[in-house]
């Protein structure tokens, strides 16, 4: 688009302490969310006629860290596409030149909940396994694309009333996660697997274990294991899981190693102790999910030796999750990820700015109301799997809360959610 052209074609508007400085086809705009990365309003898009979030990404280029974090993000949504990952329509900035590159704003699908705000809801089982069925087909299309996330949480995974899962941010760069047990930090450290918090080396099932935590707070209606830095954090995991075996303590760094050897031992809990019959939904006649079921996934993605946890695909083969099983979903094609050193990448803000500016200036991917190959009216909307096995609706499942079964009515108590943070 000619540059002069675009610069008649934007207008700003305060947001918080914040100023968005927006393309006039964007209308309406309503703060819906913020975090370390960024702010992010909802906004109705009169090219597309549908709403859409647009996230502001706060001071990209305050520092190497933030630079290379917006970089990397900015990478991978372009490449990445897949229904149970957040899709990006546009990207702009408002600067004409490289110069006076300063914002960076991307504009994404609009959600209507995070999965925070679903844990607090009644699921059935119908709910929960399709829920968590998405979520491994988000990361399993990661993976393919050497994408591991390692730091899933709640508040990086959006729904739709429909019961539809997206997952937002694309988790740690890997220079970012080294760091032994006893380094302290500020973000959610709940979901992280034993591996990331004592400073090992990992495979791709360190995101099951997040997959498993999540599940297990989606059960029992709280944080299994809320630890308050590195150190209380494996305490929790310990106390309720057990002390593992001497074979695991031996691949531990030595300093890490001696800390953990010195700390009390516990026996742990039986599964059955720590998820019993009363936490779980009645049995599902529909689909034949049971808490058994449900009882013996998290068994097998909660295994603090990442050598003995379940994969990604066997948890897709996992009774309580293969009802919803499509390969069209399970099997997209991997993502092409144009800069193969993505992670490894060290360089100067001002590189990094120069890096961005050029990824920012790209024609946008909506052309005549198609975003990506999906009909504008579908949107975010997830392709019914199997005849014999539909998406949990209010029939299917049998609840009272609306939200997880027919679009959410006006004037709902759901706000739209959208990529907010990248930890």
């Amino acid at each position: 688009m000619n540059r002069n052209k675009r610069e008649k074609e934007f207008y700003s508007l305060d947001v918080g302490d914040s100023t968005f400085t927006v393309l006039k086809r964007y209308q309406n705009l309503r703060p819906i969310g913020s975090g370390a990365q960024g702010i992010v309003c909802s906004a109705y898009d009169h090219n597309l006629e549908r709403n859409v979030a647009i996230k502001k990404l706060s001071r990209p280029f305050q520092n190497q860290t933030h630079a290379k974090r917006a970089y990397r993000e900015l990478v991978l949504m372009k490449c990445v596409n897949h229904k149970n990952i957040i899709g990006l329509l546009n990207v702009f900035t408002p600067q004409k030149t490289q110069e006076e590159f300063q914002d960076v704003y991307l504009v994404m699908e609009l959600m209507d909940a995070n999965l925070c705000q679903v844990i607090q809801m009644e699921l059935d089982h119908e709910r929960l396994s399709y829920l968590l069925y998405q979520m491994l087909c988000g990361i399993k299309h990661l993976h393919a694309a050497g994408i591991i996330h390692r730091d899933l949480k709640p508040s990086n995974i959006v729904v739709k009333s429909d019961c539809t899962l997206k997952i937002l941010d694309f988790g740690l760069a890997r220079t970012a996660a080294t760091g032994l047990l006893m380094t302290p930090y500020v973000v959610t450290r709940y979901y992280r697997a034993p591996e990331v918090i004592l400073g090992m080396g990992y495979q791709a099932n360190v995101d099951v274990w997040s997959i498993g935590c999540i599940m297990a707070e989606m059960v029992r209606g709280s944080v299994l294991f809320p630890g308050t830095d590195h150190i209380d954090q494996w305490n929790k995991v310990i106390e309720q899981l057990g002390t593992p075996s001497q074979e695991f303590l031996m691949k531990l760094n030595q300093s890490v190693r001696t800390y953990v050897e010195n700390r009390p031992r516990y026996a742990g809990y039986s599964f059955e102790k720590l998820f019993p019959d009363v936490l779980f939904p009645a049995d599902s006649e529909h689909n034949k999910l049971k808490a058994s079921q449900a009882r013996d996934l998290l068994s097998k993605m909660l295994v603090i030796d990442a050598s003995k946890r379940i994969s990604v695909d066997e948890a897709l083969q996992h009774a309580y999750i293969n009802v919803w099983y499509d390969p069209i979903e399970v099997e997209a094609p991997p993502p092409l990820i144009t800069d193969k050193q993505l992670d490894e990448r060290e360089h100067t803000v001002e590189e990094w700015k120069e890096l961005i500016y050029k990824e920012v200036d790209w024609e946008e991917r909506t052309k005549n109301g198609l975003i990506r190959g999906q009909p504008a009216s579908q949107g975010a909307a997830v392709s019914q799997p199997p005849q014999h096995h539909q998406p949990p609706s209010a029939s299917a499942a049998g609840v009272s809360d609306p939200t997880l079964s027919a679009p959410a009515p006006t004037g709902s108590s759901l706000e739209p959610a959208a990529a907010t943070t990248i930890a």
